[in-house]
This record gives structure tokens, C-alpha cells and sequence, in this order.
């Protein structure tokens, strides 16, 4: 063993914090609820429907799913007379249903046009998502750009100026590329990408100030779809402005590749404190939910320890020490019965999201790792006694043994939960 003399050589490991962003505070709302975003407000997650949004009744569905997920935000496609037609419809069908989630409208090409001819629709919705490549060609666009944020002061509702790569106002391009041609020594095609990118977001929020934009009421993004060119536009917007800045790798992908890639930018930058609102832009495997990219952007912020929203299973990966996969099954059973009842948990166990379960396989680290949760099981592995300890809040509190070890564990959870966050409980009176 080293005989390295700790008090004399060791350095004090401080533990990691996301990095403090101060930006400006938006506010976005629909009847009594308030989504605020940027200032000292919580990273906000937002999604997308991907249904056609004249289908009112298909698309409220899908923005309750995305809603329950825990979506604060929800974007829809308007991008025809008979969809900005049937967003009053989206709302009013919502609000039967005791869904009071902000929706965001989702314009090009021609939103101007249908922000002004569809007054309903413009007041139905809480935020315009707004893409200064998309508004519209030469002496239209300013023209045009000004009809939306008129429509955003008459409502009060804010905007999201959102460049994209795949749609950059290419006369602006073409300006950048030309100036940069004549620099003494010209940058990169990618820098003066870049640079155009956050030019475009942010000359456009001038100008929408300029018309009596109140500043507070704009969010910026610039979206790409590579991760490392995503870091470096967002430190570059985030030094040149104190807007609330929304994040996502556009295009992301399907599957592990986009759920991969969307953590590894997203997490840079929240932990350097680069970001007020997320979406996670998933392609969904045949037949998965939409629902899923809400999942992912919960994930990624309470991994973070940025935010709480379900009870975290801690559970090992499984080697040669453990016999079988009841760790696994039950590991899945545990997580995916917490996230069930998490609708319901929020009002009736506050609290409850910051609990942590462990399910672990064998004596390695099962005990101690039972131990550190608020409750786990370390189950028997290979060679091991056919008992399975379980810990609360530290300490052994009994053995389960036998076939109904499973549901056993899941009873014990329920009657944990209720006897600590419960709201009769000694915590919560205290």
C-alpha cells in the first residue's frame, strides 16, 4: 500500500455543480399556469407532436401523453389555413381535459399570413416558434418577420427565435462568406457557419425589439446537428447575450445513436449553465411512444441532479457472481411501476421524486449500495444464501426469502413511500 501521508499531500475534491447562467426571465402561460423559463427557474423541458395537427382530436391525445411524460412545454406544426383553423379546437379539447400545458405554435413560410388571418388560433397558443431563415426573401422578410411579433406584443406571448443549419437565411450566408473572403486571415467555412448562425438569432431579436418586443418575452436557439458544433455555438450565444437560451441537437437521430448524442451536447453545456428549455429530437423506432424524447430529457436532467422527477433505481449491471436475471426483472418492474404512479404521487407524496431504490445481485456491492438508497434489496448470487437482505434508510431491516421476493419488495416500496412522503406523514408535518 502507498504510505502517501494524506493530511500533508491530499487536495480537498469539491463536488461538482452545474455552472450559474443569469438570463432573462420569460414567462409563458396559458389560463392560471405559469411555465417560467430562464432567470432562476428550472431547465424547462419542451416536445414536439408529430401528428397532423388538423386532426384535433389525435393531436390533443398526443399532447396529453407528452404532458403526463412530464413535457412543459408542447410544440405543434401550423402550417396551413385548416391547421392554424383547428388549433382553437387542440386548445379548447385540452382544457376538458384538465390539460393546461402551453402550447407552442410551430411557423414557416408562412406564419405571418396566418398569425394575422386566424386571430383565434394566434390567442390559442402561448409561444411562437418563429425561424428567421423561413420568414421569407428581400424586402418581404422584414415585412414579414414584423407581422409575426406584432401578433406576439397584441397577445403578450413569447418567441422563440429559432435558426436552424438546415434552413440559415442564406443571403445572410452569402454576406458572411463574401466579408469573410476579405479578412487578412479568413476563418474556416465551419466558423463563419457559426458565426452566421448566431448572427441571424441575434439581429433578429433586434429587430424585434426595435417593433416593442419586450426582451424579456424572447428565447434564442441555434440548432445543429453535430454535438461539438452545437457546444461551440451555444458558448458563443451564450457570451453574446443574456436571453434564455432554448437547447436541442436538431435532428438527433434514432435510437441510441440520438438518445447518445442529445446527452453528450445537452450535458456540456447545462453543466457549464447553458440552457433554460431542452427537447430532445428522437426519431421513434417503429412503434414507440413520442413520449419517449420526454423520458430522455427527463433523464438527462435529474442525471445531472440539475432536477427531480421520478425515484431513481439503482441497479448493477449484472456479472458471473449473479445467478440469474430476478435482479433485472425486478429492477424494470420497480422503475417502471414508480413512473406509473408518478402522475398521482406528485399531488398525493410530495417529495417522492427524490427517492432512490436500489435492486442489486449479489454481496459485492449490494449491501452497501442498498444502504446509500432510501430503500433496497441485495438479492443472492451465485453461491450465495437464497435470502435477500433489504435496507431502509440505512440500516437492515429484514430478510425476504421464498418465491414472492418480488412482490414482497414492490409492498414494501408502496408502504415506505406512504409511511415518508405521505401527507399525514411526521416529514411532512414537520
Amino acid at each position: 500500500m502507498s504510505d502517501l501521508n494524506f493530511t500533508q499531500q491530499a487536495v480537498a475534491i469539491v463536488p461538482a455543480q452545474p455552472a450559474l447562467r443569469r438570463s432573462r426571465q420569460a414567462q409563458v402561460r396559458w389560463g392560471d399556469r405559469v411555465v417560467t423559463i430562464g432567470g432562476d427557474a428550472p431547465v424547462r423541458v419542451q416536445s414536439m407532436t408529430n401528428t397532423d395537427t388538423v386532426d384535433v382530436i389525435g393531436t390533443a391525445i398526443q399532447i396529453k401523453e407528452l404532458a403526463i411524460a412530464g413535457s412543459e412545454l408542447v410544440r405543434i406544426t401550423v402550417n396551413t389555413p385548416e391547421a392554424a383553423e383547428a388549433v382553437p379546437h387542440i386548445r379548447e379539447q385540452l382544457d376538458r381535459m384538465g390539460i393546461d400545458v402551453p402550447l407552442v405554435g410551430d411557423f414557416h413560410y408562412n406564419g405571418h399570413r396566418l398569425l394575422t388571418e386566424f386571430p383565434a388560433m394566434a390567442q390559442a397558443l402561448s409561444k411562437y416558434r418563429i425561424n428567421p431563415g423561413n420568414v421569407g426573401k428581400g424586402d418581404k422578410k422584414d415585412r414579414q418577420f414584423a407581422q409575426m411579433i406584432e401578433a406576439a406584443i397584441k397577445y403578450d406571448n413569447v418567441v422563440r427565435i429559432g435558426v436552424n443549419w438546415g434552413s440559415l437565411d442564406q443571403e445572410l450566408l452569402a454576406q458572411m462568406m463574401d466579408d469573410n473572403a476579405h479578412r487578412e486571415q479568413p476563418w474556416s467555412a465551419q466558423q463563419v457557419m457559426y458565426q452566421a448562425l448566431v448572427q441571424s438569432a441575434l439581429s433578429s431579436a433586434d429587430y424585434a425589439r426595435e417593433l416593442g418586443m419586450n426582451p424579456d418575452n424572447i428565447i434564442i436557439s441555434c440548432k445543429v446537428s453535430g454535438v461539438q458544433d452545437l457546444i461551440s455555438v451555444y458558448r458563443a450565444l451564450s457570451q453574446r447575450c443574456d436571453y434564455a437560451l432554448h437547447l436541442g441537437l436538431t435532428e438527433a437521430g434514432m435510437g441510441t445513436k440520438g438518445t447518445v448524442a442529445s446527452a453528450a451536447a445537452l450535458s456540456v453545456l447545462l453543466q457549464e449553465g447553458i440552457g433554460d428549455t431542452i427537447r430532445v429530437s428522437l426519431t421513434p423506432q417503429p412503434g414507440e411512444s413520442r413520449t419517449q424524447e420526454v423520458v430522455v430529457a427527463l433523464e438527462i436532467l435529474q442525471s445531472l441532479g440539475l432536477r427531480a422527477f421520478n425515484p431513481s433505481v439503482t441497479a448493477c449491471p449484472g456479472c458471473g457472481r449473479t445467478t440469474s436475471t430476478t435482479f433485472q426483472e425486478l429492477a424494470k418492474q420497480i422503475d417502471d411501476f414508480l413512473r406509473e404512479q408518478m402522475p398521482v404521487w406528485r399531488a398525493k407524496y410530495p417529495g417522492v421524486e427524490n427517492m432512490k431504490v436500489a435492486v442489486m445481485g449479489c454481496i459485492v456491492n449490494g449491501p452497501g449500495e442498498s444502504k446509500h438508497a432510501d430503500i433496497g434489496i441485495s438479492l443472492p448470487g451465485t453461491g450465495e444464501a437464497p435470502a435477500a437482505p433489504v435496507f431502509i434508510d440505512g440500516e437492515k431491516a429484514l430478510t425476504l426469502r421464498g418465491e414472492g421476493i418480488a412482490v414482497e419488495f414492490q409492498q414494501l416500496v408502496e408502504n415506505y413511500i406512504e409511511k415518508r412522503f405521505g401527507l399525514n406523514s411526521a416529514s411532512q408535518v414537520a
